[in-house]
């Protein structure tokens, strides 16, 4: 047996360890991941939603995706294109969700754990 080993205390955290069983029991970690799954999860969803209907129409509604929008551009390019700009929506609506709801609660968290709170 290694030092390390034989020196840990069985059912606990090692002193000036942090007990991570006891923060993800926390109310405030359970909250937290509440807040982040009440976000991800449906806007995940939401994004293969709209992932799924684009290929679809691609594969099914080849006369609707070819109705021309602008000169040589058709309905197919121009849904193709809000891909990657709902990708960038989602990233900034995220960003800013999670500067003003997750980011106090996690700070808080990580005080306690660190013992600076």
């Amino acid at each position: 047996m290694s030092t390390t080993e034989s020196d840990e205390q069985p059912g606990g955290p090692t002193p000036g360890t942090p007990d991570w069983a006891a923060a993800q029991a926390s109310p405030d970690f359970q909250e937290l991941r509440r807040r982040l799954r009440g976000f991800v999860f449906p806007v995940t969803a939401g994004f293969l939603a709209w992932y799924l209907l684009y290929v679809l129409l691609a594969t099914f509604a080849t006369d609707f995706m070819a109705i021309p929008v602008l000169g040589n551009i058709n309905l197919g390019l121009v849904l193709g294109l809000l891909q990657f700009v709902s990708t960038f929506a989602i990233t900034v609506v995220y960003i800013r969700f999670a500067g003003r709801v997750l980011d106090p609660l996690s700070s808080k968290l990580r005080g306690e754990i660190e013992g600076t709170r």
